[in-house]
């Protein structure tokens, strides 16, 4: 693969100017001028045989056009279809959001209006376009839908709508109900409830069959989950908005898995045995039309079972099956992926220490392990079945880095395809012919190029941030560098990173703020592009401060033994690495050890309020941005794969909770929650503030009305950096 240098040049350039000739940063620059913004390359849809792709692209009036790229020079051959030319009954044009081809090509689906619910679940207006009649038309027209998907015969679609499913035959369209049982806050049907998105990173929960005959959809029955209340402030009295939240230990909804012969509409139901406790994080089908493929979990998650249905006789067959003393990280070991010879499958699983691939029969007999050693598969990028080749991402050269090799199913004739030192993603067209690279370090931002698959020889490169490049480069800037440390009494070593203000001088004292999330298969410290984050913490080393990171133990991209190691006891070891770094970089020369500070978000505010307690004389100032404060209060999926339930581990929820250690307190402490957080909730800061009101100790706090996890919208993001910005000055 050709090295890619144009970016890294332009960077390097930069820094060789005078830092006093070079601007500072200001927050507006960052979460309201969008001054660092980078570009990319989006809304990719490769044709089936790869000569061609598409893609969203804005004229000079901001419409967003469909716009095909020939493959092999990366040349714009056509515009497809173009925004404004799409007339909606009342007059107004249809702005595209996104969009999805059907099979033939014919027909297109746009997505407007897009509205979020959750994190991942959404409901939007979809059209489809034709492109011989050159019409337009609505999928339904008695209201908004969800995760409208076409069939792979291309004839007919699917959706969602008040927790019910249905389909339309695109001909005729004609609208069919499939389910009628759906009731907010009791049944859903094809789509998942809150803890199934958050957790297992799905919302869609319906899925064509590959002869576009039948539907899999998932049933919820929320009916015994316990509802969590949040305010919603603006009106004269405010509103309640509840929705079921399953918190450790409490009851999760009963799952079933259905499928519906969409002609019929006739719904079979499939068993899956007597234990009703139980989580179905994944449901696939093979390239048999009449086997369905279930991934069932314990409760406790350390029980995976690969199931095997038959969807016309009904029988069942676990195929394979995988107990851990910790748990089976399903959620981080995704690959699944059934051939089209319907003989094998290949899966990814962490058994031998090491997250890896291994292809097995469809009886779920093993026939070989793809990938070996001591480093991990972090995604499968393409499967090339005729050249029996598997293209992965991987950690091998290093942790702190992703890059793509090939490789035999029979795990021979393994090739390094990338170059760059960095991390890299990809998005291979449907022959695996060309792909797609998205290439990042810490200090460059995103370089996309096409290339051509096996050889990875570059075709053109798409988008290269050259005009942020060099608008970084008027900028005083410094480059953030990698550094690791060895734990006392282990043999075990740490990964951070550092950002130095740019006229760093070793001989002078400075105070230090450190990052972290710390949560677990999570990684921070890492060869990759830092975004906003990145651009606050060069404000900061203007300011003087520097900036460190570390990644502790129970982090990610290690292997098993070192991300498992917290498990049942979430935050003391954790929190023992950052006190442990702390006391490494202090002990620097040039670090003031007296003004040590730590900041994170959600798990990484966890983890800042038990360091600066429990570390108390090694932490002088923290903020904690919508810290989880006991988990008791998070919920089942995620708290219970790590802590197991409150009633099989009390002491694992009770010892590291920071409301338990708050009279430690001699710092600074500034809490920072949104009201209207649906996944870390707003419970967790009100609880804190009682603890430290009880122990009489003085903190700071905000709090951000009707505001997300995310705490954003408007302003709200340069609010709180103007916030957590001046207590860092005046307390750090």
């Amino acid at each position: 693969m050709k090295v890619i240098k144009l970016s890294i040049f332009f960077f390097l350039i930069a820094l060789s100017s005078k830092a006093q000739e070079k601007k500072q940063i200001m927050l507006e620059d960052i979460w309201q001028k969008g001054t660092f913004s980078a570009k990319s390359v989006a809304g990719i849809n490769w044709t089936s045989d790869g000569r061609f792709y598409t893609s969203l692209v804005a004229d000079a009036s901001g419409n967003s056009n469909i716009v095909k790229f020939e493959t092999t020079s990366g040349n714009a051959v056509d515009t497809v279809l173009r925004g404004r030319t799409l007339k909606l009954a009342d007059g107004s044009t249809l702005e595209i959001d996104e969009y999805q081809f059907d099979a033939s090509g014919n027909q297109v689906l746009l997505t407007s209006n897009f509205e979020s619910i959750y994190r991942r679940s959404y409901k939007a207006d979809f059209y489809i376009y034709d492109f011989k009649s050159k019409s337009l038309k609505p999928v339904s027209t008695a209201g908004k839908q969800s995760y409208t998907t076409f069939s792979p015969d291309g004839l007919k679609l699917a959706f969602t709508r008040d927790n019910n499913l249905f389909f339309v035959d695109i001909n005729s369209g004609a609208e069919k109900q499939l389910t009628t049982d759906g009731k907010w806050n009791f049944i859903i049907n094809g789509s998942t409830d809150w803890v199934y998105e958050e957790e297992f990173s799905f919302a869609q929960a319906f899925f064509w069959s590959p002869d576009s005959k039948s539907i899999a959809f998932y049933t919820f029955d929320e009916s015994k989950v316990k509802e969590y209340n949040m305010q919603l402030w603006g009106d004269l009295y405010p509103k309640d908005y509840k929705f079921k939240y399953p918190k450790a230990g409490e009851a999760n909804s009963t799952i079933k898995i259905n499928v519906t012969d969409v002609s019929s509409g006739k719904i079979s139901n499939i068993d899956l045995g007597d234990d009703k406790d139980v989580y179905i994080p994944r449901i696939n089908w093979t390239s048999d039309p009449s086997i369905l493929s279930v991934r069932k979990l314990n409760r406790l998650q350390n029980k995976l079972e690969i199931i095997h249905v038959n969807v016309i006789s009904g029988q069942r067959n676990v195929v394979l099956s995988e107990e851990s003393k910790s748990y089976v990280d399903v959620e981080n070991n995704d690959e699944l992926t059934y051939l089209k010879d319907k003989k094998s499958f290949l899966h990814a699983s962490e058994k031998d220490g090491f997250k890896h691939l291994y292809l097995h029969a469809m009886d779920g007999k093993l026939i070989n392990q793809i990938t070996i050693g001591k480093w991990e598969v972090s995604e499968v990028a393409g499967i090339d079945e005729k050249a029996k080749l598997v293209y992965y991402v991987s950690t091998e050269d290093s942790p702190l880095e992703r890059q793509l090799y090939s490789i035999s199913f029979n795990g021979k004739n393994k090739k390094k395809i990338t170059q760059n030192r960095g991390t890299y993603s990809f998005d291979f067209s449907p022959d695996l012919k060309y792909f797609l690279s998205y290439f990042t370090t810490a200090n460059t931002p995103n370089v996309v190029s096409l290339h051509e698959a096996p050889s990875g020889k570059v075709i053109k490169v798409l988008q290269d941030n050259a005009e942020l490049v060099k608008k970084m480069g008027t900028f005083n800037l410094s480059k953030k560098e990698f550094f690791s440390f060895k734990l006392k009494d282990s043999e075990t070593t740490l990964n951070g990173y550092t950002i130095k203000p740019a006229n760093f001088d070793a001989s002078k004292k400075y105070p230090v703020l450190m990052f972290v999330y710390g949560g677990p298969g999570s990684q921070q410290v890492l060869d990759s592009w830092g975004g906003g984050n990145y651009f606050w913490f060069q404000m900061l080393a203007q300011k003087g401060y520097i900036i460190a990171c570390v990644d502790n133990r129970g982090t990610g991209a290690r292997g098993k033994d070192f991300k498992h190691i917290t498990y049942a006891q979430l935050g003391k070891i954790e929190t023992e690495d950052q006190i442990e770094a702390a006391k490494y970089i202090g002990s620097l020369g040039y670090v003031d050890a007296s003004r040590i500070g730590i900041w994170g978000w959600s798990y990484g505010g966890y983890m800042s309020s038990l360091c600066l307690f429990k570390g108390a004389d090694v932490f002088k100032t923290a903020i904690a941005v919508a810290p989880v404060t006991n988990w008791r209060f998070y919920d089942t999926v995620y708290t219970e794969r790590f802590l197991k339930t409150p009633q099989e581990n009390a002491s694992g929820y009770d010892d590291n909770s920071p409301l338990n250690h708050v009279s430690k307190l001699k710092g600074n402490l500034f809490l920072v929650h949104g009201t209207g957080d649906d996944n870390v909730h707003f419970q967790n800061s009100v609880e804190m503030q009682n603890a430290l009101i009880k122990a009489n100790k003085q903190f700071e706090s905000f709090f951000y009305p009707n505001r997300n996890h995310g705490i954003s919208g408007g302003n709200t993001r340069l609010h709180l950096y103007n916030a957590m910005t001046d207590f860092i000055q005046r307390k750090l």
